[in-house]
């Protein structure tokens, strides 16, 4: 194979690489509780102020991580969304997709929810080293319902691909706690909740829902400022 063909990486790009694998493959073998940023280091092969340089803790780490299965998800959903233009099986299919992109890393994921729960937390959802990825995870959901062909009232649409994000959170939240085989549970959920959705969205125009609807939508946007 011709090496002038192959991308080059800095030795920066290198080392971030390796500390961020080998904190993955710490977290599965130790948790993350138990897993230290020198313990890390030493099986990155780097000393433990270079660790520190391209992390600044071990929950940077975790974002690290959260943006890396991301990437994932992004690449499991893409044909999905270019052949379905249903959106009960748009969101069906996209939130399954996270639950199993992040299936592999289920036995740490309950510590690491703990440090998310902290509103100090550089991992907390709402704040602000989280807002880019968070932004990201909208938009994923903005295209899911725009590249639909769901006809969504204008005001709801302006809302509804946070409501999306929050309600992902939620399954997720589901998910940590879910002890089931394959975590068959959470998938069940997703099926039931996706379609309720959906069927309450074909209703949202009727005129005895308007008021309801615009008390929900004055939530979300309180939640948004919040973020």
């Amino acid at each position: 194979m011709n090496t002038l063909l192959q991308p080059k990486t800095t030795k920066g790009e290198q080392s971030r690489a390796a500390i961020f694998e080998a904190a993955l493959a710490l977290f599965q073998e130790r948790g993350y509780e138990a897993t230290t940023m020198r313990a890390i280091a030493d099986r990155a092969g780097v000393s433990l102020g270079s660790s520190y340089h391209y992390f600044a803790s071990k929950e940077h780490l975790v974002l690290e991580f959260y943006r890396h299965t991301h990437q994932l998800h992004l690449a499991a959903i893409g044909p999905l969304l270019a052949r379905e233009r249903d959106l009960a099986a748009r969101l069906r299919g996209v939130v399954r997709a996270v639950v199993v992109t992040c299936e592999p890393f289920h036995a740490f994921a309950g510590a690491i929810f703990g440090t998310v729960a902290n509103p100090a937390s550089p991992l907390n959802p709402f704040g602000r080293e989280s807002k880019e990825l968070r932004d990201e995870v909208i938009e994923l959901y903005a295209e899911v319902v725009t590249g639909s062909d769901a006809r969504v009232p204008e005001e709801i649409l302006a809302e509804l691909p946070m409501l999306l994000w929050l309600y992902q959170m939620g399954i997720l939240y589901f998910w940590i706690f879910d002890k089931s085989p394959g975590r068959l549970r959470t998938l069940e959920v997703i099926d039931q909740t996706t379609d309720l959705m959906v069927r309450l969205l074909g209703l949202a125009n009727l005129p005895i829902l308007r008021g309801s609807r615009k008390r929900i939508l004055s939530l979300v946007r309180s939640v948004a400022q919040g973020s």
